[in-house]
């Protein structure tokens, strides 16, 4: 396999630009997209994305508006705009010489996780991996993220199980018919473990499921440790999936459930 190659890109949405870089590796067929969480930037997923692209993936990291290079704009940027900016990286990837629309992995952690959720409802993927992703009300969608947890009772909210009719991101979920991976962080004090029973619960449809545990994690996997297993988690199931999708048709995977070098992937502060 030879080695990754990194591309910056400039990635128009809306009346903005937004960064990006694509980490393409000799073999180009399935796309992965990497949505990083509120506080968070590309440069998080970049070491992990050069591992993925090892698996014969063209991989796309970018910034959503609010973040990096766009921070002027952290207190006034709203969910509809981030989504935007999801949208136009998606479409982005899938234009790239090579990549396949139709094997498209989107891999989201907190509020990406959530975004990448409702993604789905909006474009074709065939693999989502979700890690500690977050859960917001439907209401508010144009105001400011900055601002949701003093407009929406989010502890509370979060601290029960939402049924997939009542959300938005959970009812892409039990629309969507591919691969899901749902990974939990055990000592997460910002995304109660009912949020994550909620995501499960919705993926009713999906192709399979597997939920994993990172024991001793907590929610911006602040310790290098938990940095590798994530992405030793992440490389060996996009493997799995890459690899399966290549091969002659098999037997349909079950489901399974069980427990299981990036700086910390969301800078304290409310998710």
């Amino acid at each position: 396999m030879t080695g990754s190659h990194d591309e910056a890109v400039e990635i128009r949405v809306e009346d903005d630009a937004i960064s990006g870089t694509f980490v393409t590796p000799g073999t180009l067929v399935p796309g992965v997209l990497f949505v990083h969480g509120w506080g968070g930037s590309q440069q998080q997923y970049l070491a992990r994305a050069r591992e993925v692209a090892a698996l014969g993936c063209v991989c796309l990291t970018f910034d959503l508006r609010g973040h990096a290079q766009t921070r002027g704009q952290y207190e006034t940027v709203t969910r509809e705009q981030n989504l935007s900016d999801v949208l136009a990286a998606y479409d982005t990837l899938i234009s790239r010489r090579h990549v396949d629309p139709g094997s498209v992995a989107v891999i989201g952690s907190s509020y990406g996780g959530y975004l990448g959720s409702v993604l789905t409802s909006m474009r074709q993927v065939k693999w989502l991996a979700l890690r500690a992703p977050a859960l917001y009300i439907d209401t508010d969608w144009d105001s400011p993220k900055l601002r949701l947890h003093q407009q929406q009772d989010l502890k509370h909210y979060r601290r029960s199980v939402v049924p997939a009719t009542d959300n938005r991101a959970l009812r892409a979920c039990r629309e969507f018919g591919g691969d899901v991976l749902l990974i939990e962080s055990e000592h997460d004090a910002i995304i109660p473990q009912a949020v994550l029973t909620s995501y499960r619960e919705a993926c009713t449809h999906a192709r399979s499921l597997t939920y994993r545990c990172l024991q001793g994690a907590d929610h911006g996997l602040t310790a290098d440790a938990d940095q590798r297993a994530y992405t030793q988690l992440l490389v060996s199931w996009l493997g799995e999936m890459v690899s399966g999708a290549r091969a002659p048709p098999a037997a349909s995977r079950g489901r399974e459930s069980g427990a299981d070098a990036a700086g910390p992937e969301t800078p304290p502060g409310a998710e």
